[in-house]
């Protein structure tokens, strides 16, 4: 990818040189009436100050700070403050705290979560977290965000045609709670108490529709049984709060079991504030009208008070907070128990302390958003994204020698704003989105109401025509008008080109206009008349066809898996402001790559009689119903989860691992009857700190290409029980050179990966033989119920 022009650079240090520094959020040195108050007193104790701040608040005040545009309070010397800002891949102004435009034209795009997540890299994840909240921390000091970022989405993804199942790390639930823990880390930083920013983990829970044949997300009730609540869903959210320590969570639009989740107290104060305390819990934006109509008639405030909700996103909880605690409906003990959560991140952040570029990460400006090394890591995550499904003959990686001239066709070829997917990213439509809102009713404020999304601004694009223009001569047709391609007027071209070429590359598959937020897919093929136009180019192509899907969902592509005159397939997913110049890179060998699939690939007829309103996980033979995710699905696929090739090859050989591992019991709180049950031990009922099992892996390289291999360990569990059919319970990456070994050390937390959940709910670890699957080596383990752990070689 290109680097910035020497102007360009110049004027940014210009621009950063006279970015205005921003104000002091509360406690202004220069204000010696209120910086002297004790909340301003940066040595004393955050629950001390907060506790201060609280008894100088009026009611009035008070309520008005329970939502995302809390108000000032001038007479304590506190700002306004916008909470809805967002960061899913990189700072955007999806959201009113952001605003582009001055020392702040753009930002760094990284790829959409469902690309990142291919990779299967916490460490990428975690260094994309620091340079995203480098950036949040640099626009928050120039006066342009805020601090509070409601990202990650770690939502299931459930059903292939959500719309919002770009934006999540895919249908594991490991993966999804390791990337949760693992971003999360990287925006909030490592500084104990102290924030750099405040991430969201949303959005809590079984959420995984936004409009299906007529059933929008905030009327849908999710029928969750207790196994799938606790074995799938509410998986990243636990990690994402116990491992990331997260400082918000975001409870989603739907019902649970008729029971809306931003009113459900078993959710939110048992499940959630039950495992940290201090943790603010957020409504999703618009959502309590649709509560209290339909749920709560006039007890309104029950989401505050029930739920233990902390801040609103709309403006109910400001127009009604005051009138309820007027009548007795809710007490201000409720509301201060509400600020203390939102005050205490503030203050965690830093927004008491003063000036802020005498705080920590205040030296951050202008000259640290879209930095060479930032954009850098955009393209590296780019290329570890890259999924190669198919590589026949093989006929990638094209040849420099052979490949000079390269037809590039289809209506992603030019693709600069669809690489960005949603979240990040600027519209071509004047930098707005608008999505309607559909079907909200019974007093929804919301019914009929557009809303309007300015998107965020990348630091550049490098589209895929471009990044194949830098490695040979490009002929460009479009062959479809759109990802629609409603017609075939651009095919005649579009082949023509093929027939010219040494070698032709299709850069097809879907955009915002096919599946995004308020839209889901009606089906898995590709759009229109994009099948059509790949097999005619395919058919006339003088050298070997390329097939690129952009997309966030799978896509069933069976003709082009099946065709041989179709050499290879990539999948780019939504790759990002780099992602032409990495699908150059891996069509050309520069990288070799290493993506795997973070979720299933269906064929069409899997979603042919499958309602998205049915959110059972589990297969069910008697009403025909598949089951859902590589986990509880048996059919056919057209890619599986976990899928990806190489340009060499690895193998695996198991150096070390135990055989049996001792499972300790807690014998002195629990009689072995209630502990040990069908032969499996109650989670609870184990001592489970430290009791990991160790394997060493040799892994290697027998081709000839220097390679990055991603290794995934799968668990398949005794027969007889409640288990998934397996359950990835690692993964890794490790570099190594053709004709190398490396050995990689992998550790499996017996509790947290090795167990299972039964039907009432209840984790349990089956005692028995647990076989472990990596690539085609298998290894038994057996797990055994003792006293004592002890643990065999």
């Amino acid at each position: 990818m290109a680097s910035p022009s020497p102007f360009i650079t110049l004027f940014l240090l210009l621009l950063g040189a006279f970015a205005q520094a921003r104000d002091p959020f509360a406690c202004d040195p220069k204000d010696a009436t209120t910086s002297s108050l004790p909340f301003c007193r940066v040595s004393m104790p955050i629950p001390t100050r907060v506790k201060d701040l609280l008894g100088r608040l009026t009611l009035q005040e008070k309520v008005r700070l329970l939502v995302n545009n809390a108000i000032a309070v001038p007479r304590l010397g506190i700002k306004g403050y916008e909470w809805w800002s967002e960061a899913l891949h990189g700072v955007s102004n999806v959201g009113p705290g952001t605003k582009f435009g001055g020392a702040f034209p753009g930002a760094t795009s990284f790829p959409q979560v469902i690309t990142t997540a291919a990779s299967f890299n916490a460490t990428l994840w975690e260094a994309i977290g620091r340079v995203v909240s480098d950036e949040a921390r640099a626009m928050y000091n120039g006066g342009a965000a805020g601090l509070t970022y409601w990202s990650p989405n770690v939502n299931i993804f459930r059903d292939p045609r959500w719309g919002r199942g770009q934006e999540t790390p895919g249908e594991d639930p490991v993966v999804a709670g390791t990337y949760a823990a693992s971003y999360v880390k990287g925006l909030q930083g490592s500084n104990g108490e102290q924030l750099k920013v405040a991430a969201c983990c949303k959005h809590f829970t079984a959420y995984d529709l936004d409009n299906w044949n007529g059933v929008d997300r905030f009327h849908f009730n999710a029928k969750v049984s207790k196994q799938d609540i606790e074995d799938t869903f509410d998986v990243p959210f636990k990690m994402c709060v116990q491992d990331g320590n997260v400082a918000s969570v975001m409870c989603s639009y739907n019902q649970v079991n008729g029971i809306p989740t931003c009113a459900d107290p078993n959710l939110l104060k048992k499940t959630v504030r039950g495992t940290l305390s201090q943790i603010v819990i957020r409504l999703g934006c618009f959502i309590i009208p649709n509560i209290t109509h339909q749920h709560l008639k006039k007890r309104r405030q029950m989401p505050l008070k029930q739920a233990s909700l902390d801040l609103d996103c709309g403006p109910f909880l400001a127009q009604y907070t005051e009138n309820a605690v007027t009548r007795g409906l809710l007490n201000e003990a409720d509301v201060n128990g509400a600020l203390a959560n939102t005050l205490t991140v503030q203050m965690r952040l830093g927004m008491f302390d003063g000036e802020p570029s005498a705080q920590p990460f205040g030296n951050l400006g202008p000259k640290d958003v879209c930095t060479p090394a930032h954009q850098q890591l955009a393209l590296e995550a780019a290329r570890q994204g890259v999924v190669l499904l198919k590589n026949h003959n093989p006929s990638l990686p094209l040849s420099h020698l052979r490949h000079r001239t390269v037809a590039v066709i289809g209506p992603n070829s030019n693709a600069t704003v669809t690489m960005i997917g949603n979240y990040a990213g600027k519209n071509s439509n004047n930098n707005y989105v608008s999505l309607l809102v559909n079907g909200c009713k019974m007093g929804c404020l919301i019914n009929n109401f557009v809303l309007v999304r300015t998107l965020g601004v990348a630091c550049g694009y490098t589209s895929p025509l471009q990044g194949i223009g830098n490695y040979a001569t490009t002929i460009h047709q479009m062959g479809c008008a759109d990802v629609a391609c409603a017609d075939d007027k651009l095919f005649s071209a579009a082949i023509n080109a093929a027939r010219q070429a040494d070698a032709t590359v299709l850069v097809m598959g879907l955009d915002q206009s096919i599946e995004a937020e308020f839209k889901d897919r009606t089906g898995l093929l590709l759009p229109g008349r994009q099948q059509e136009l790949v097999s005619k180019v395919a058919l006339a192509s003088k050298g070997p066809t390329i097939l690129v899907l952009m997309s966030g969902g799978p896509i069933d592509v069976s003709f082009a898996q099946n065709d041989p005159r179709i050499g290879s397939i990539l999948w780019a997913g939504y790759p990002g402001q780099a992602g032409g110049a990495a699908i150059a890179d891996v069509l050309y060998g520069t990288t070799n790559p290493e993506g795997k699939l973070p979720m299933t690939w269906y064929p069409q007829g899997y979603v042919s009689n499958l309602p998205m309103t049915d959110m059972a996980m589990r297969s069910s033979p008697n009403r025909n119903y598949p089951g859902r995710t590589y986990r509880f699905y048996k059919g056919p696929v057209v890619y599986p989860f976990g899928h990806g090739l190489s340009y060499t090859n690895f193998v695996h050989t198991i150096a070390s691992a135990p055989t049996v591992v001792s499972v300790p019991l807690d014998g002195h709180r629990h009689s072995e009857n209630t502990t040990i049950s069908g032969k499996a031990i109650k989670v609870n009922h184990a001592k489970c700190n430290k009791l990991t099992v160790g394997l060493q892996v040799d892994v290697k390289n027998t081709g000839s290409k220097d390679g990055t291999h991603t290794m995934l360990v799968f668990s398949t569990p005794p027969a007889g029980h409640w288990a998934p059919h397996k359950q990835l319970v690692a993964f890794a990456k490790v570099h190594v050179p053709a004709g190398s070994q490396e050995r990689v050390g992998i550790n499996i937390h017996v509790c947290k990966f090795l167990s299972v959940v039964d039907r009432s709910g209840v984790r349990r670890i089956p005692i028995g033989v647990h076989d472990l699957h990596i690539g085609d080596v298998k290894h038994s383990l057996s797990l055994q119920a003792a006293t004592l752990g002890v643990i065999k070689n």
